[in-house]
């Protein structure tokens, strides 16, 4: 990490990340007044994937990322269901609402106890009268909290072999459906999985029900439950009164849009922004390169290419600039709670003025508490000895798979030309959310929201720019597929 003090600071390479990542920050008056995001590795899956025969997305694609292989396997199977015009039996649909959700509430946790907490527990706040607290459970490796939660999700993760038969790069995922079916024996096992990861996570992590945590309504109801008992009782009861003493809430401002594509039957497709609501149209989406190094220009998904250009001048990084009708867009949890209407979600980017590192954090457990009492219901709505899993042809032509993925809508545009792959393109989350600026000169996600961070003169690693950063969660091998 270096810089020229009170001007420029360059932040990377970070860890706990996947992949690589740098920001530059202009600063001016103790803030940060300008930044960039630089994803500084390229992969190349987009061009690996041209000329092949389309089925074999479904085994390339979800090597494009380890953590989040699933999506990437729904939503190419869902581009190549939209060419074979199949529709998956009910049991195929619930299945892989399972194996997506499952991905998703394990990569909750993950986020919370491995990549966010343990910031909290750096030396930077020892003047903090709750840093003790935070050292002991949030410390990384060493920390309560995840010699506690992880086990459980270790074990909550077995749910993948019962449904998917492995994770990741399951290819259980098909066009037609979930080739692994469930008998009424690993159904049970299912339920017993279920229970005990709620039994962990109501322990633990919330130390009450799911069900309380996910009807939390406003700001108000969220302090009065913090407040209820003392800060040690639950590790998201802790997060809040350090998020309240540390200012998360004015932390981090995003752009002010939010959209998601939908999430099985529980989270509402749709945009939203300025308290109003509208419809999610992926024919606005659009990839800009003006700051990427890439040859072409602004295109959508279905006539975009992939055509590096690393000499580029005025490029500063290999992810494109997703756009939706020409405006930056945040995706993730937060994007998925606002848009499905939840009213805590839409009262605290209210407060924050467009979505803040509080609400982010927030929004995730939030979503991990409506999740797993879904789960239940679809394990018990699996019928035994039905179809999980229809034939599905190929044929030419162009669809788009979309999937929500823990970090955010996830899209997989697919055209095939004499039985062969003729364009692929990805806008994945951290696309959308670590993007560069347009040729319009509109900044990114995470770069509008790290203006006015503070950097304490002479800090090389400033603390509140992690939190920032962490609060989108970044997946750079996916961000530069």
């Amino acid at each position: 990490m270096t810089g020229s003090p009170g001007t420029r600071l360059i932040v990377g390479p970070f860890n706990r990340v996947e992949g690589d990542l740098e920001v530059t920050l202009d600063l001016a008056d103790g803030v940060v007044a300008e930044a960039r995001v630089t994803a500084p590795l390229y992969r190349g899956f987009e061009q690996i994937l041209l000329g092949r025969p389309p089925t074999d997305a479904l085994v390339i694609a979800p090597r494009i990322c380890g953590i989040c292989s699933v999506s990437q396997s729904v939503a190419a199977a869902r581009a190549l269901r939209g060419l074979a015009g199949v529709v998956p039996p009910a049991n195929g649909r619930l299945a892989a609402d399972l194996i997506v959700a499952a991905e998703n509430a394990a990569d909750h946790l993950t986020h919370f106890v491995l990549f966010f907490t343990p910031d909290l527990a750096r030396a930077c706040y020892a003047d903090r009268p709750w840093f003790e607290t935070a050292r002991r459970r949030f410390a990384a490796n060493s920390g309560e909290a995840s010699r506690l939660l992880l086990p459980a999700r270790t074990r909550f993760l077995h749910l993948m072999g019962l449904l998917a038969g492995k994770w990741p790069h399951s290819l259980a995922l098909q066009p037609g459906g979930v080739t692994k079916a469930i008998d009424r024996g690993e159904r049970m096992r299912l339920l017993a999985i279920l229970a005990e990861f709620r039994e962990a996570l109501e322990t633990h992590l919330f130390a009450d029900r799911l069900e309380r945590i996910a009807a939390l309504a406003s700001p108000a109801e969220l302090d009065a439950w913090a407040d209820a008992a003392p800060l040690d009782r639950g590790d998201f009861r802790l997060f809040l009164a350090i998020a309240r003493d540390l200012g998360f809430e004015r932390l981090g401002r995003g752009p002010g849009l939010f959209a998601a594509s939908g999430s099985f039957d529980l989270f509402r497709p749709g945009i939203w922004s300025d308290g109003a609501h509208g419809e999610f149209d992926p024919a606005e989406v659009v990839e800009d390169v003006a700051s990427a190094w890439m040859n072409g220009s602004t295109a959508a998904p279905f006539s975009g290419v992939t055509l590096p250009a690393p000499d580029k001048v005025g490029a500063y990084t290999w992810c494109k600039a997703p756009r939706l009708g020409g405006r930056v867009a945040e995706v993730g949890a937060l994007a998925r709670q606002v848009v499905d209407g939840h009213p805590l979600a839409l009262a605290l980017v209210g407060r924050s003025g467009g979505g803040a590192v509080l609400d982010r954090v927030v929004a995730r457990l939030v979503e991990l508490a409506r999740l797993i009492p879904a789960m239940e219901a679809w394990v018990g709505a699996l019928v035994p000895g039905e179809p999980f899993c229809v034939a599905a042809n190929v044929g030419d032509g162009a669809a788009a798979g979309l999937v929500e993925a823990a970090r955010g809508t996830l899209g997989h545009w697919l055209t095939v030309r004499d039985g062969r792959i003729g364009g692929y393109q990805i806008v994945a989350p951290t696309t959308w959310n670590f993007s560069p600026r347009d040729t319009a000169g509109q900044p990114g996600a995470l770069e509008q929201a790290l203006i006015g961070t503070p950097v304490r003169p002479g800090d090389a690693a400033p603390v509140a720019v992690q939190h920032v950063v962490r609060s989108f969660d970044p997946c750079m091998v996916c961000t530069v597929h």
